[in-house]
């Protein structure tokens, strides 16, 4: 296969008018308690210890959302090593000298290796700090195409395929354009099976959250049945050698989700024809600077990619919104409301869903949504400051 460059669709300037000295890194931690629990091959969680980080310049404060959780399941990042990597590393280099554009800023993140999550958490406040400076949305700013967006919703494991099967109507109901399911050892075929016949005609897929082995190929061959959009992450985290081997024997594709770290990780991807599809999390692969690269690298290639969720809160979910709206996010993506996950999200309005399955995108400078200061006051358990040196 020959991968061409990435080519992007539009011209970004993504910097200030003039470069901004950061006068205040803030980080605070706040917790959310989800309102069912959620489970995946992982284990299950009932709240989420939720890591915002702020940034200000001239009067004017720009947010962003680290996306680790508490344990290494997902990730070897936790929100304690994100909080370390920050503090000590991340955001001195953040407001030595003034800052004048994003790529300014990955450059000075790029001697500390790893710790995409912590990394992303500043680079999306940068960048809604630039949005707000400029009076601009950041969907505007990035390239953004659409006015609104498709969605799908994400459904972790059930107690019973009974309550799956209930939870699969309702959230058709409310107009999801496409079902995931969670899946592992135990939960998988008979359960993807009964969702099908049930609803024979939707948009569905499964996420198995590297549950499985090559040595599995012939068990999860028997998913090619059941006319499934994708195959999400079926192998190892960081794995692309078996996922190609894999795909050569599924005529489902195979999306890859914690495999995809970089613009390098995604072109030897493609190069190697280890997925179909591909899932920017923008909180994944270390802020804008990375996710703009693996999109225009995927569009320019027919690559079709969606935008995955990690929970966020509505600042975390604002951003996928707006990267969701760049050309080349031709699937929905687990967007989902406010309302999936928490009975009062920490921005104003909360994200909604259309009856057509459909967010839109906002249309106010920065992430067009109000952060509510009072309500994140209210569940703050732990902030800091980092300043520039006197």
């Amino acid at each position: 296969m020959t991968t061409h460059s990435a080519t992007p669709e539009t011209v970004r300037n993504i910097a200030p008018e003039s470069p901004v000295s950061i006068d205040r890194v803030e980080t605070r931690l706040i917790r959310l308690p989800l309102n069912e629990p959620f489970e995946t091959s992982f284990g299950s969680i009932d709240s989420r210890l939720i890591f915002l980080v702020s940034v200000s310049a001239g009067g004017v404060t720009g947010w962003g959302e680290v996306v680790a959780a508490e344990k290494p399941l997902y990730s070897y990042e936790t929100t304690g090593t994100a909080l370390h990597v920050v503090r000590e590393f991340l955001a001195p280099a953040m407001v030595s000298r003034p800052l004048s554009s994003l790529e300014d800023l990955a450059k000075r993140f790029a001697p500390f290796r790893g710790h995409n999550m912590a990394k992303a958490g500043l680079e999306l406040a940068f960048v809604d700090l630039v949005a707000r400076l400029r009076d601009r949305t950041i969907s505007g700013l990035i390239g953004g195409t659409r006015a609104e967006i498709p969605v799908g919703v994400s459904l972790g494991i059930q107690p019973t395929i009974e309550e799956l099967l209930a939870r699969v109507e309702r959230y058709l109901s409310l107009g999801y354009q496409r079902i995931k399911l969670k899946i592992k050892h135990g939960w998988d075929i008979d359960v993807v099976s009964q969702v099908r016949e049930a609803f024979p005609d939707i948009l569905l897929s499964v996420d198995a959250n590297s549950a499985y082995t090559l040595s599995e190929t012939e068990h999860l061959k028997e998913l090619d049945r059941f006319g499934l959009l994708m195959i999400e992450q079926p192998l190892q985290h960081d794995d692309l050698l078996d996922h190609a081997a894999l795909q050569s024997e599924l005529k489902t594709a195979i999306c890859l989700d914690e495999s995809i770290t970089s613009i390098r990780q995604t072109e030897m991807a493609l190069r190697m024809r280890s997925c179909r599809m591909v899932n920017i999390k923008i909180g994944r692969v270390g802020g804008y600077s990375q996710a703009l690269g693996i999109h225009d690298l995927c569009y320019a290639n027919d690559i079709p990619v969606w935008c995955g969720g990690m929970l966020e809160s509505g600042i975390g979910r604002a951003h996928n919104i707006a990267l969701a709206s760049l050309p080349g996010f031709t699937l929905p993506g687990d967007v989902s409301a406010s309302s999936r996950y928490f009975a009062r999200d920490v921005i104003v309005p909360a994200v909604t869903v259309s009856s057509a399955g459909t967010v839109e995108v906002p249309r106010g400078a920065g992430l067009g949504f109000e952060v509510d200061i009072d309500f994140i006051e209210d569940l703050t358990e732990s902030s800091e400051s980092i300043v520039p040196d006197a």
